[in-house]
């Protein structure tokens, strides 16, 4: 889901810009707070900001002006919570425009607004849901992965539609246009992405039961199963 350097008007990129700088400060403070109380889990920070950087650059050309990734952000929302996900989802997006050519400058704000935001909180959003119903964990987390990664590209479709609609059907058009396109290689992508997350988690679960009972991701009931 990043739209390439210069593909968006100035004016979204701008609004984009301004609706996602919020976002970023919460998030700071909120990895700040949860350091400063808890700085053993720095590590688990570091690898959560690690997944999202190694899948988010794994891109198939998708959409002109855009392209189709797992995002990895669903890991990192579900450990620390969605907020904690914007200032990572800043430095990651930063990082591969400046270094990988993926998405760019000027859309950044939009890349952050559908990757590091509406992303993360859908995908923690859903692992609560899940949780409340008592679906097995491994269920738990695929939904809140994969889901997390469609609802992003479904954000990106309208950013696109929003700043190109159909000369006849308008937004709507434009958005169904640039949402079945990249259907074709993003519900794969986060049908994977949805499974890898499950095989990450049941390892932590297994090497690192205790930070995640104590971050209220599993109980211990599951931790013994």
């Amino acid at each position: 889901m990043h739209i390439m350097e210069g593909f968006l008007p100035a004016k979204h990129c701008v609004c984009w810009g301004v609706a996602s700088a919020p976002f970023v400060a919460w998030g700071l403070r909120t990895i700040n707070k949860r350091i400063k109380e808890n700085p053993e889990q720095r590590m688990l920070l570091g690898v959560a900001t690690a997944f999202t950087f190694v899948l988010s650059a794994l891109k198939m050309p998708s959409v002109t002006g855009s392209c189709s990734h797992p995002t990895g952000t669903g890991m990192g929302a579900i450990l620390f919570g969605p907020a904690a996900m914007a200032p990572i989802g800043f430095v990651v997006l930063l990082f591969q425009a400046l270094l990988l050519a993926h998405g760019g400058l000027t859309t950044l704000g939009a890349n952050i607004f559908s990757m590091a935001i509406v992303g993360p909180f859908a995908a923690a959003l859903i692992f609560k849901v899940s949780r409340t119903i008592k679906l097995p964990f491994g269920v738990c987390i695929f939904l809140a992965a994969a889901l997390g990664d469609l609802l992003t590209y479904v954000t990106t479709s309208v950013q696109l539609a929003l700043a190109f609609p159909d000369p006849a059907g308008g937004f709507t058009a434009s958005f169904l246009k640039f949402a079945s396109i990249f259907a074709v290689t993003q519900v794969p992508l986060a049908i994977s992405e949805g499974l890898l997350t499950v095989v990450v988690f049941n390892a932590l679960k297994r090497f690192n039961p205790a930070e995640l009972q104590e971050m209220k991701v599993v109980s211990e009931q599951e931790v013994q199963a």
